[in-house]
């Protein structure tokens, strides 16, 4: 009994120490954020000696309300971006998962191809495709490059997940006179939402994140992406800090909200179809 006392003591004392661990850079930046000065605290301790909303107050209220527009273009970009690829990688991965046509493995490897490069080496080509069809600093160009990363992305993930709903079920429907059509809509999709809120979320994020495409593409403040705006308080000579941490825990809240929104499917959505058998 003493031994499984000690075991569980020291159990939980190595968690407290791992979440302090993960907490204490949030918490710098937040005691950053709090801070009335554009400097990093050399203090231990994320505890600001002096507390202000400064910070917050600047970006959300000076210039017009700039950086709560920016804030919205990155919502729009990340919320279209979400969209279109959830919905072109159903229905792609629903087709590779149960049809079988010429082409299905080499599409599925050209997929995972695409995968292979990183952003900035097609940011060339992509700024001359963009440039020709008059998309540059434009919001809708950015949802279309996004989602070229996007789509590939999402049929791997829901393919694997298709590929583990039963493929009795879809005979059933048909043996009831259910169209391909409903059973798509009516039956895989409904049992397909873990995987489609995981692929989603990751979808979100990936576009929301992105900086080095949208520098590229966008030199119109106006139409300028939240984690461009972040960078710009960065400069060569001096940094505020303050106004890069405030800014960053704002730009936090939209994904953490969809974590929390989404957390009951993440678990299912990442486990299932990641091992198939």
């Amino acid at each position: 009994m003493r031994r499984s006392k000690l075991e569980a003591a020291l159990a939980h004392g190595v968690l407290i120490l791992m979440v302090m661990i993960v907490l204490y850079p949030v918490l710098a930046v937040v005691q950053t954020a709090l801070t009335p000065s554009q400097t990093l605290s050399t203090s231990i301790t994320p505890v600001p000696g002096e507390w202000t909303l400064d910070n917050f107050r600047f970006l959300l209220t000076e210039e017009e309300g700039l950086f709560l527009r920016q804030m919205f273009n990155s919502l729009v970009v990340a919320g279209a971006t979400t969209l279109v690829g959830v919905i072109l990688s159903c229905t792609a991965a629903y087709a590779f998962s149960r049809f079988r046509f010429p082409g299905r493995d080499a599409g599925m490897a050209t997929f995972l191809i695409t995968q292979m490069f990183p952003g900035v080496v097609m940011a060339i080509p992509l700024y001359i495709l963009l440039d020709n069809l008059g998309l540059l600093n434009s919001l809708t160009g950015l949802v279309l490059v996004y989602s070229t990363t996007a789509v590939p992305f999402c049929v791997w993930m829901l393919k694997g997940y298709f590929d583990t709903i039963p493929v009795a079920i879809e005979e059933a429907a048909i043996m009831d006179g259910a169209s391909q059509w409903t059973i798509f809509t009516k039956i895989v999709l409904p049992l397909a939402k873990p995987a489609i809120a995981v692929t989603a979320l990751f979808s979100f994020m990936t576009a929301w994140n992105e900086f080095i495409l949208a520098a590229t593409f966008l030199s119109d403040e106006k139409m300028f992406t939240v984690p461009v705006v972040l960078q710009r308080f960065v400069g060569d000579h001096s940094t505020e800090w303050g106004y890069f941490a405030a800014g960053a825990i704002i730009v936090s809240i939209p994904v953490m909200l969809l974590f929390f929104k989404l957390q009951t499917y993440l678990v299912s959505g990442l486990t299932a179809g990641a091992v198939k058998g």
